[in-house]
């Protein structure tokens, strides 16, 4: 299976487990109401597992799913200049993330595995586990600036902005 088959039957699978985790969260929150409003029994437990579902549903979401194109710029700044000083504002931008996130992995990695000791209030998750995804998160941005520099440097920058293009609207 060639690379970009590969990558985009990945980016499938990371879309379908974000829609599995979006109609779970749903489907708590549903509940919630129900138990809460109609049946006068109010769950804690449904308000937990929809916070960690979001938290899960941002950074996976953000790691896996979100193409670089649809990453916020300032698209103003972006149509104004030309190709060469878009590729130069993506290799500072790279440069800067992947710095950011590689001198705060250690700190992250340390609180992230010390969590261990405090479970969620109602269904007893370990923190750490809970939290396991922003080390995901960390390490997906590493690699995909890593990328984008690579290719700043190569000759491939950010494409300028077409407001004539259907987009998602971010």
């Amino acid at each position: 299976m060639p690379l970009a088959r590969l990558s985009a039957w990945l980016r499938r699978r990371a879309e379908d487990v974000m829609v599995l985790m979006l109609l779970a969260m749903f489907l708590v929150f549903l509940l919630q109401i129900v138990s809460r409003y109609l049946l006068n029994l109010p769950m804690g437990w449904t308000h937990e597992v929809s916070v960690v579902l979001w938290i899960w549903l941002v950074l996976f979401g953000a790691a896996f799913v979100i193409r670089d194109a649809e990453e916020m710029r300032f698209d103003l700044v972006y149509a104004a200049v030309g190709a060469r000083t878009r590729r130069v504002f993506a290799l500072i931008t790279a440069a800067v993330t992947v710095i950011a996130f590689v001198w705060s992995m250690p700190a992250t990695w340390d609180y992230v595995t010390f969590m261990k000791v405090e479970k969620s209030a109602y269904l007893r998750i370990r923190f750490d586990w809970l939290y396991a995804i922003y080390v995901v998160f960390a390490v997906a941005m590493i690699v995909r600036y890593l990328w984008v520099g690579f290719r700043a440097i190569y000759g491939h920058g950010p494409e300028a902005y077409d407001p004539t293009k259907a987009s998602s609207g971010v």
